[in-house]
């Protein structure tokens, strides 16, 4: 939080890496409440939230309020609650004008006391500044506007203008216990109208302070009109008309002040509703999808263990038909060793029993050839 033009989204974008447009010239840019998309800081989820400042120049303190509230309170009743809140403020000022007072106040009433100790006043711009005059404003911060809020447990910070400088920051409030801001206490648990909350009792006090000006200065124009017409002065007399008629336009815009911050207020909150609802409608179809791609995907799983179970049982009866063959084979050549055995040892018998005959002829042949010589003896012997 703080005053436009203070470095607020440009914190922002340099802490979460986004993209939020960054005013360049006098007019705001920030007119919207915006998240960021979550991001990792020492091993927790960080969300940063930026405001418009109270100043905005393209929208009314009434409209902001109403804004900032319902964003608040309708985060808060969907369980969210804040680990820290941060104050910029540029220590290029020259002074602590109305602007930044009035800032400042809004802010402390929609923060509440007993949350300051989650409260980070940073300043930036410190490259604007000569060093000795940005240590001498920053003292006098510290020991006169932001000194009560110091006191009661806020800190005060440099932001150095870099990514690590935010960082270094955010590790101050990354692990406070999540604060309830007062504001949020009063429109939810309180069940308070906006109107009635601390934050709309200031703001409904400064537009009173405005409109009674203005109607002091209406007075004031009339007499100088009154002046002119004795005078006869026809050009200053249409100039003060239509200045009157431009400060009653200003007047009952701030009379309905009250009834407009709650019709605002309303509007944003069903504004804030109807994009939440339609985020969960996306997260729910998206949650849809996932649950069908989950599905989708253990169908396929399922299938892939089915076909792997078929293929295993496959390639066991492929090892089975395999072994079975091998052993096959294993039978068929034992078989055929033992064939050849068979048919070498009936060889070997066969060639024993030739040789056995191939001895019984030689026998016989010789005991004959005796024989015939003790014929041809005994014939001779006798002749």
């Amino acid at each position: 939080m703080g005053p436009s033009g203070s470095g607020k989204t440009t914190f922002i974008n340099e802490a979460s890496g986004s993209d939020f447009a960054v005013g360049k010239g006098l007019e705001s840019c920030t007119s919207e409440v915006q998240a960021t998309k979550p991001f990792e800081l020492n091993g927790r989820q960080v969300t940063l939230i930026d405001t418009p400042g109270f100043d905005d120049t393209s929208r009314s303190d009434t409209d902001i309020l109403a804004m900032i509230g319902a964003y608040l309170s309708q985060t808060y009743e969907h369980g969210a609650k804040l680990a820290g809140i941060v104050y910029m403020h540029r220590i290029s000022d020259f002074r602590m004008g109305g602007t930044n007072k009035r800032n400042f106040k809004m802010f402390r009433e929609l923060c509440g006391e007993s949350t300051l100790r989650n409260v980070l006043i940073v300043t930036n711009m410190w490259s604007e500044v000569a060093p000795d005059i940005g240590e001498m404003r920053e003292k006098e911060l510290e020991t006169n506007f932001f000194k009560a809020v110091l006191n009661k447990g806020a800190r005060m910070l440099r932001h150095e203008g870099t990514r690590e400088s935010t960082h270094r920051i955010l590790r101050y409030l990354i692990h406070n216990q999540p604060a309830t801001l007062l504001i949020q206490k009063e429109l939810v648990n309180e069940q308070k109208n906006i109107v009635q909350t601390s934050a709309g009792f200031e703001l409904t006090r400064v537009l009173n302070e405005q409109r009674e000006y203005h109607e002091e200065v209406v007075a004031q124009l009339r007499r100088d009109m009154e002046a002119a017409i004795r005078d006869k002065d026809q050009e200053t007399k249409e100039e003060l008309k239509d200045e009157i008629q431009s400060k009653h336009e200003q007047i009952l815009k701030l009379q309905g002040n009250k009834e407009r911050l709650e019709a605002e207020f309303k509007a944003a909150k069903e504004r804030l509703e109807a994009r939440i609802s339609a985020i969960e409608e996306r997260h729910q179809e998206q949650g849809r999808v996932v649950d069908a791609l989950q599905e989708q995907l253990e169908m396929e799983r399922k299938e892939r263990e089915k076909l792997a179970v078929e293929q295993e049982q496959k390639e066991q009866r492929l090892r089975r038909l395999e072994e079975d063959n091998a052993r096959t084979q294993e039978m068929e050549r034992l078989n055929s060793i033992r064939e050849l055995n068979r048919l070498a040892y009936v060889r070997v018998e066969l060639q024993e029993e030739l040789r056995k005959e191939d001895q019984q002829s030689i026998i016989e042949s010789e005991v004959g050839g005796v024989i015939e010589n003790v014929i041809s003896w005994v014939t001779s012997w006798w002749s």
